[in-house]
């Protein structure tokens, strides 16, 4: 039997669930070690819904992948999955609903951890067989990432 991995829109409705799974991968996520920054967190991904930018997979009830988007800045913002689901190809439909919803004919851009770190190990073999490519390293919340681009069509 194949496991759910059907992508749909983010609602108000799954909000609950939504952030029940953030708390529980948070550490993997610099910038959302206290109360205060799962609150804005939670208003973040509220006005992402609002505009239709924000995306999951649900088993049930329950909220098990989540992918948040930018088309203004054409960019994925926040993509994470529940660890007892992982490897299940839900990060990878996420992705791929929403790379459709973004602007192919630009470049697409996403933070991630640098190479090396432990953290990285799912999310740049994900990306890269999306044909992401290395760009800047940076920061962001005093931690050290890097950019990843899926150079525009046009190019």
């Amino acid at each position: 039997m194949t496991q759910e991995k059907t992508v749909k829109p983010g609602k108000p409705a799954d909000l609950e669930s939504w952030m029940a799974l953030v708390r529980d991968v948070r550490g993997n996520f610099p910038g959302l070690e206290t109360e205060e920054a799962l609150e804005e967190h939670r208003q973040t991904v509220l006005r992402f819904m609002e505009k239709e930018q924000a995306l999951c997979v649900k088993r049930g009830d329950l909220v098990v992948g989540v992918l948040l988007f930018s088309r203004k800045h054409n960019m994925i913002c926040c993509l994470a999955v529940a660890p007892e689901t992982r490897r299940q190809g839900i990060g990878s439909a996420l992705l791929e609903e929403a790379l459709c919803r973004l602007d192919r004919s630009r470049d697409i851009t996403v933070t991630t951890f640098r190479e090396g770190d432990e953290k990285a190990a799912a999310p740049r073999p994900l990306y890269r067989r999306f044909g992401f490519v290395e760009g800047t390293l940076t920061e962001e919340f005093g931690y050290p990432v890097q950019e990843l681009i899926l150079p525009g069509r046009n190019r």
